[in-house]
């Protein structure tokens, strides 16, 4: 009898794993340490049926090597009071028509999955449009004295209505429409807006329901840096305070040592499992300017991606990120960008992404890091590989003394895939990175 229940469980099994709707990558899900991510901005593919767009861009994302897409919000725009946000979100349930129909999306996130990729959205607690049908409810926002709803305070976003968190109906509202995405469009998770602003007890109480569903594993992540994300149940949150120190080291040339010390404590205060997403760019930075421009050129940026990726994981691509678009982009409005562009750039990412997923060391090995003022110099290891990645965060050339346990010895610059033998000291261009394999 127990041989026959044997493989009548594992089919039972697989067919719930292969069963859940419209969702063929779900039982392949990444944990969130091997999460490479792309956020797309609908609004950089097309002035209008962005969904079809994207899904004609679908290679190319994979080539990067990204297993998470990110989208922002897809939701219905709303019009009063409007400055065209997408996080402005008239109707948790429907879509932008600017973008396409709910089932052009539907056929998206399939054709996703049939790649590979997984998909989250954007979702925009903390607020809605003040055309939004919940705004009849009028106990579901905050209000002033004199019971007039208002906009978030000290955000100077009036385009939206704050949520009031003690009502419970609007809760329960809110989880619904969250599970209609995963049950019924068949994404993979939410990229949760504003997560700081939202009480701790309502993202428990939401995340627990979500995950309730067996065989249905979902990945969260919470825009924001509080701890108590992590123990109400998301997977990543931002590292604010990393990019922060990226801009003081590339901009202001303060000493490597301290960023190296933002990421020391950014982990020291996470459960294992977690992680901290890193990017040096996303859609509210990119909206102020292009790294290629902040950050010293394609050759800073790239530096910086480098060291933002490498030294402990959680990497995020953003739509224009990788053809090295120079100027800001306004996320309220089509911007165009030119994706066949032969751009080395593009080559220069899924080289980098490539080596970040065949190598588990480089993503998520024990960390050594080497103080240095101007260069980041830090070892990646596991029981199988051992890797020093080094990086010139400087707009002139550098000469790095290699610890001992690297001095002499015969390498492989992975990157260029060729050997090198190492002498006491690496002598790296203006925004040079190398990655050498013992």
């Amino acid at each position: 009898m127990r041989n026959i229940l044997f493989p009548i469980g594992l089919l039972l099994l697989l067919c719930a794993c292969s069963g859940a709707r419209r969702n063929n990558a779900a039982c392949s899900l990444p944990l969130p340490e091997d999460v490479v991510m792309y956020q797309v901005n609908p609004r950089v593919f097309a002035p209008s049926s962005s969904f079809n767009a994207i899904g004609g861009y679908l290679d190319s994302i994979c080539r990067l090597g990204v297993n998470v897409v990110w989208f922002m919000p897809i939701n219905e725009v709303g019009r009063e009071k409007s400055v065209n946000s997408p996080y402005c979100v008239k109707d948790y349930k429907s879509v932008n028509p600017e973008f396409g129909t709910l089932d052009e999306f539907r056929d998206l996130v399939d054709a996703c999955h049939k790649k590979g990729l997984h998909v989250i959205i954007d979702w925009v607690a903390n607020h809605t449009s003040w055309d939004n049908a919940w705004i009849h409810n009028k106990e579901w926002y905050t209000q002033d004295e004199e019971g007039n709803i208002v906009s978030p305070a000290n955000t100077g976003w009036k385009d939206v209505a704050d949520l009031n968190f003690d009502n419970k109906e609007m809760r329960l509202a809110m989880i619904d429409a969250m599970k209609f995405w995963v049950d019924s469009v068949g994404v993979d998770g939410f990229r949760c807006d504003a997560a700081d602003f939202v009480p701790f007890d309502f993202w428990k109480q939401a995340i627990d329901s979500l995950r309730a569903t067996p065989h249905r594993p979902l990945l969260l992540l919470a825009e924001g840096k509080r701890k108590d994300h992590f123990t109400a149940g998301f997977d990543m949150n931002y590292a604010w305070d990393f990019l922060e120190g990226v801009r003081n080291v590339f901009v202001k040339d303060s000493c490597v040592t301290t960023l190296l010390d933002i990421a020391h404590a950014e982990y020291d205060t996470i459960p294992a499992g977690k992680v901290k997403l890193r990017f040096i760019t996303n859609h509210d930075e990119m909206a102020k300017m292009s790294p290629v421009k902040e950050l010293g050129g394609e050759r800073g940026a790239m530096a910086a991606f480098v060291l933002s990726s490498y030294l402990q994981g959680g990497a995020l691509i953003y739509s224009s990120q990788e053809v090295a678009f120079p100027e800001r982009v306004d996320f309220f409005h089509y911007c165009h960008i030119d994706w066949n562009a032969d751009n080395a750039i593009r080559t220069e990412y899924e080289i980098l992404m490539r080596l970040y997923n065949d190598y588990p060391a480089i993503r998520k090995g024990n960390l050594k890091t080497y103080p240095d003022c101007n260069v980041a110099a830090f070892q990646k290891e596991t029981a199988q590989d051992r890797f020093l990645i080094v990086v010139n965060v400087r707009n002139t050339a550098q000469a790095f003394l290699l610890p001992e346990e690297w001095k002499g010895h015969e390498c492989t610059d992975v990157y260029r895939d060729t050997p090198v033998v190492l002498a006491d000291t690496l002598r790296l261009a203006p925004y040079e990175y190398r990655i050498l394999k013992y």
